[in-house]
């Protein structure tokens, strides 16, 4: 007989199966012995003789195969039904001394060795549940896009220079020469635009900072996006205001089974979430915190600030922040006006920047002349200026980090608990 999922057990009453999985918990009396399998679909208690399972000498985290019948059983919290075991084997032992094990509370078990032991630590219902909300964010952005008309694309992790003129860039050696990895999939999601007018992709970057922060990793998941034809960062924001609420909306109808081990409500729609000018948002700060000290950025504490005063006035813990000084950001940014300000935004959420957005500079002169601005030779940009004689339309876009909007979702104090292997300053293995 092939495998049987335990979540199919409730329609399979009466009927012989066979199981494989993971041993969850375990019980031994004196005549009979409970035995909660655990696998991809979820978990079953299984029961078997006492004599009949001894010689196997179970243990919490074997991997095991069950031969059984399903019986059914009002009191059983397992889908009405329990697996009376006919026959079982082990298929491969859990050392005697592992740190923890996966039914465990693992609230006390420190970060370093939860990540030396992750396939241990995922079997655990909590960890699990943040890492199958992370798939869930994943698809559900995809799904949203390309009910939008997006094409998904594939870029190259290997470049030759940087997006924001070489700055934190970890070189590679490239047969010859050095090449680098991407910072961000910027230049060629801009090409995209102009062939294929809306494209997105969800791939990794790397940035060589050398941050030791409970937000920063050097490697994370970046779900970028950008579309043509925009007149203002206001038209991102738009878009990224749906496929959130659309998001969000499935992951409270779809998967609401994730909350529960995660111990948090399913995230509220940020439809009402406001739009401030980042001028309006320094004098939010100087009116209602007393801060006088930020100019033209944010900082974390302004960040948490900023998400306060919206839930208080509008009841959801987001502020889109558009308008930052066009200085302070990358040099394809489009101005605002003529004040010195970017079609630029910043979407905050609960306390934390999650997204960076907003309208690209479409025209050749204009990037050229920008990049010359910041001290830079156009030619160190000549692949990518080439492409915008081809018909590059106005464009924009914008980049979520997986990992932090997972954290915030889940309720995690560090981004790295929302991340499979996370990648920081210190961390290369495993």
């Amino acid at each position: 007989m092939r495998k049987t999922f335990l979540a199919e057990l409730a329609q399979r009453s009466g009927t012989e199966v066979v199981l494989a999985g993971w041993v969850h918990r375990l019980r031994v009396l004196s005549h009979t012995t409970f035995v909660v399998l655990q696998d991809a679909s979820g978990q079953m208690q299984c029961v078997a003789a006492t004599p009949a399972l001894a010689p196997l000498a179970l243990s919490l985290d074997d991997v095991v195969e069950l031969r059984g019948r399903v019986r059914p059983d009002p009191r059983s919290r397992y889908g009405g039904v329990e697996v009376d075991i006919l026959e079982a084997k082990v298929l491969a032992r859990a050392a005697p001394d592992l740190p923890f094990h996966a039914s465990a509370d693992l609230s006390a078990v420190g970060a370093e060795t939860l990540l030396a032991h992750r396939p241990l630590a995922l079997r655990n219902e909590r960890v699990g549940a943040v890492f199958r909300l992370q798939a869930a964010l994943l698809e559900g952005f995809r799904a949203a896009l390309r009910r939008r008309r997006f094409t998904e694309i594939v870029s190259s992790k290997l470049v030759s220079g940087g997006t924001e003129g070489g700055a934190n860039l970890f070189p590679v050696t490239y047969f010859d020469r050095v090449a680098y990895l991407a910072q961000s999939p910027q230049f060629f999601k801009e090409h995209g635009t102009a062939g294929l007018e809306r494209v997105f992709e969800t791939g990794h970057v790397y940035r060589a900072e050398p941050h030791a922060t409970s937000r920063h990793l050097t490697e994370y998941l970046s779900l970028d996006l950008e579309m043509a034809f925009v007149d203002a960062a206001e038209d991102v924001i738009e878009l990224e205001r749906e496929v959130l609420c659309e998001m969000f909306a499935g992951l409270a109808s779809e998967h609401a089974a994730l909350w529960k081990p995660l111990g948090v409500a399913p995230p509220p729609t940020i439809e009402r979430a406001p739009v401030w000018e980042f001028g309006e948002c320094l004098e939010r700060l100087r009116r209602d915190a007393g801060r006088a000290d930020l100019v033209d950025d944010l900082d974390p504490e302004g960040e948490r600030q900023l998400c306060a005063l919206a839930e208080r006035e509008h009841g959801v813990a987001a502020v889109f922040v558009v308008g930052f000084p066009i200085a302070a950001r990358p040099f394809y940014t489009h101005p605002r006006g003529t004040a010195g300000a970017a079609e630029s935004f910043d979407l905050l959420y609960r306390g934390l920047e999650i997204t960076t957005g907003g309208k690209r500079r479409h025209l050749r002169s204009d990037l050229e002349a920008s990049i010359r601005s910041r001290g830079i030779d156009p030619a160190a940009f000549a692949g990518h200026l080439r492409m915008f004689d081809v018909g590059m339309p106005p464009h924009g876009g914008l980049a979520i980090g997986l990992e932090r909007l997972t954290a915030q979702l889940a309720g995690l104090a560090n981004v790295r608990e929302a991340c499979l292997y996370p990648r920081d300053r210190t961390r290369l293995d495993p």
